[in-house]
């Protein structure tokens, strides 16, 4: 039996109370929930990593304390965001379930504790918990690779599955980049020099979460803009095989000083990047709803992602010339390439989380609001405080970007101060309104028997 014609796995996606028309492979709401709130926790994180860094941050942005803080930002907050995405979009793209939501669990686990670990280790210099971080990460990593890999082997479905897949190697490979760069902490053997860790930055930000983005947002675009884009659409299709050609040639030109192969890299890269962008105005222009955050957050992760790709052309235009100079505008690319993907993650949370709450919801006799009228997704946040997380994670991603490119501590520091604020903010708007729905008086409090019944 070929993969397309076969079954889905039984209760691979275990929900009991499982609304009416909602596929049977998406797993239960814990899941992909789970991953979105440790996300805003590890924002939360970061930035009081930045506010404690921010001296170090203007003198080596490679010191550790700055890792530590980079850390908490790729790993706890964009990397787990993103692995709730995969969890909760892999089912729906391919119409076939995650292998297990028990590995899923382990894989929040395993994941969570290698994303916190890391940091830590780094920031405190203990070396035996940057080993036990990376152990954990490893561990997540290996999960995630068996549960995605039954769905993901389905052929066909178009480009955003091509990314995924790719993007699931990307993962693997930032992870033995940093397997070895954390055996290499006691053993030294060799100098973890700016470009050798950009090595490791440019798959991490690219070919695994970037491309990730990239991949779902040609699945998230037409359905949050009601847009739909005429013709074959050759602009994705460019993307998802741009991103990881242009790494294959840019991390080993970084990694060995091969400054004409990591031009080329960067120069296929800027093409998948490009393309990206035009996909993204393609969606805005047949978008057939009106402009509202949601497409205020799209656009502005867009320009993030060009500003990225301004301040790293300058630092490469400077580096040298003035060492220090382009080493500091290497670190704001890095954060200008993060903020794309940070406001991009938090602005589709604010579609995406609601969505999953209002099946949950749904799945447990509660599709009304207080007044009877039916409940729909944009009642499940406040949309004034989410206008506010817009301006604080838009301003935090501006200071951050100017601390570290002016070499200016107390920018970062209110970069860092306005992520803290953003992670709380996003929580508790998200939070709020569910909470108070299933703690009414008459609402419909049936406990969920995922656990019992997940395989």
């Amino acid at each position: 039996m070929t993969s397309e014609t076969a079954p889905p796995a039984p209760n691979a996606g275990a929900w009991q109370g499982r609304p009416p028309g909602l596929p049977s492979g998406i797993p239960p709401p814990s899941v992909p929930l789970s991953f979105l709130a440790a996300g805003s926790l590890g924002l939360v994180a970061c930035g009081a990593a930045l506010v404690w860094s921010r001296a170090f941050g203007v003198v080596d942005p490679t010191a550790d304390q700055v890792v530590a803080a980079a850390h908490f930002a790729m790993l706890a907050t964009l990397s787990m965001g993103v692995l709730g995405a995969i969890h909760q979009f892999t089912p729906v793209i391919t119409q076939r379930p995650l292998r297990s939501v028990r590995l899923s669990r382990a894989t929040f686990l395993s994941w969570l504790a290698g994303a916190w670990l890391l940091p830590f280790g780094f920031a405190n210099q203990q070396e035996s918990v940057v080993e036990t971080g990376g152990a954990f990460a490893a561990l997540a990593v290996t999960l995630l690779v068996v549960n995605v890999s039954a769905p993901l082997s389905v052929r066909g479905k178009g480009a955003p599955v091509t990314g995924l897949r790719f993007a699931i190697v990307g993962f693997v490979v930032t992870a033995c980049y940093g397997v070895v760069y954390v055996i290499d902490r006691r053993g030294n053997w060799f100098d973890l020099s700016g470009h050798v860790v950009l090595a490791h930055v440019s798959v991490g930000l690219f070919a695994w979460l970037g491309l990730t983005y990239v991949s779902v947002s040609e699945k998230l675009w037409p359905m949050f803009l009601l847009a739909h884009v005429p013709g074959r659409r050759r602009s994705a299709w460019l993307a998802v095989w741009a991103f990881p050609g242009g790494v294959l040639l840019l991390s080993p030109g970084l990694l060995l000083g091969l400054v004409w192969l990591a031009w080329c890299g960067a120069a296929i890269l800027a093409v998948g990047l490009g393309a990206h962008l035009f996909s993204m105005m393609m969606h805005v222009r047949y978008r057939r709803r009106k402009a509202d955050l949601h497409l205020l957050f799209v656009i502005t992760s867009a320009v993030w992602l060009v500003v990225g790709a301004a301040l790293a052309l300058a630092a490469e235009l400077t580096i040298g010339r003035h060492h220090h100079a382009g080493v500091a505008l290497v670190a704001a690319a890095v954060a200008a390439f993060s903020g794309w993907l940070l406001v991009a993650l938090v602005g589709h949370a604010h579609k995406v989380v609601p969505f999953i709450l209002w099946s949950a919801l749904r799945g447990r006799g509660i599709d009304k609001k207080a007044d009877g009228t039916p409940l729909m997704f944009a009642d499940l946040y406040d949309h004034r405080w989410a206008g506010v997380v817009y301006a604080l994670v838009t301003a935090g991603v501006a200071a951050v970007c100017l601390g570290f490119a002016a070499s200016i501590a107390i920018a970062i520091a209110i970069g860092g101060g306005l992520f803290v604020v953003t992670g709380l903010c996003v929580a508790a708007n998200l939070s709020a309104t569910p909470t108070r729905l299933l703690s009414a008086p008459g609402a419909d409090r049936l406990v969920s028997a995922e656990e019992s019944t997940a395989p």
